[in-house]
């Protein structure tokens, strides 16, 4: 490449820090890549009790090639802010890809950008897609065109991979995930609703309910201003 391939990763307050960590660290090691983590104000975002500093303005981003919006609790309060999508949709214009993990569809569809797409999302969140015009995608990794999104959380690591690959070829992306000797083999099959125990599902599914009726609000309510 003879520029390096802008890859930024937009952060909001309340992010989830593997959402955005874990594809980093896949596509930091991009040969010809210069991934940019930024915010809308700069300076400092806390992440599930991290603290991640000197973060450039979004603003100050004139353009990129990959844009990745991650997820995290702070996604009702990002999908509410006018001025972060704003940014959301002024990057995603130019950008080759369109990407987010775990809740970040959700931004992105709050930006307007996912009417008519498949989109991946954390499955206790992924109906709500249905809200921006988008068609809610169990898979762990979803592509529709330029738009490429991750399930939640852990699933950021396949979705980096997965931009490796259509960036640079299954070989590069094969060599990253050796390098990192990412071979998953959790202890528990419990990473889906489908197969965790029921006892399991009711406990979380009660946890994500606390916070369910309040972000399906600023959906509907981003949803009516798209």
């Amino acid at each position: 490449m003879s520029q390096p391939l802008q890859i930024v990763i937009a952060l909001f307050p309340g992010v989830t820090h593997l959402d955005f960590t874990g594809p980093h660290q896949i596509l930091c090691r991009l040969p010809g890549a210069k991934v940019t983590v930024a915010s809308l104000h700069g300076g400092e975002i806390k992440a599930d009790g991290l603290v991640f500093a000197r973060l450039p303005k979004l603003s100050d981003i004139e353009a990129c090639d990959v844009l990745l919006v991650p997820g995290g609790f702070g996604t009702t309060e990002a999908m509410a802010d006018h001025d972060f999508i704003a940014e959301i949709r002024r990057l995603a214009d130019g950008a080759r890809y369109v990407t987010s993990v775990c809740t970040g569809s959700l931004v992105l569809g709050a930006a307007g950008l996912l009417k008519g797409k498949r989109a991946a999302c954390h499955w206790a969140w992924r109906d709500q897609l249905a809200l921006f015009g988008a068609i809610p995608d169990p898979s762990r990794v979803a592509r529709d065109g330029r738009y490429i999104t991750g399930g939640g959380v852990t699933a950021g690591i396949d979705f980096a991979l997965t931009v490796v690959a259509e960036l640079a070829g299954d070989d590069m992306a094969q060599s990253i995930q050796l390098a990192v000797e990412y071979a998953p083999d959790p202890p528990f099959n419990a990473g889906r609703p489908e197969t965790a125990p029921e006892a399991v599902l009711r406990r979380v599914s009660g946890i994500y309910g606390k916070g369910m009726e309040a972000r399906e609000a600023a959906a509907k309510k981003a949803a009516e201003v798209m």
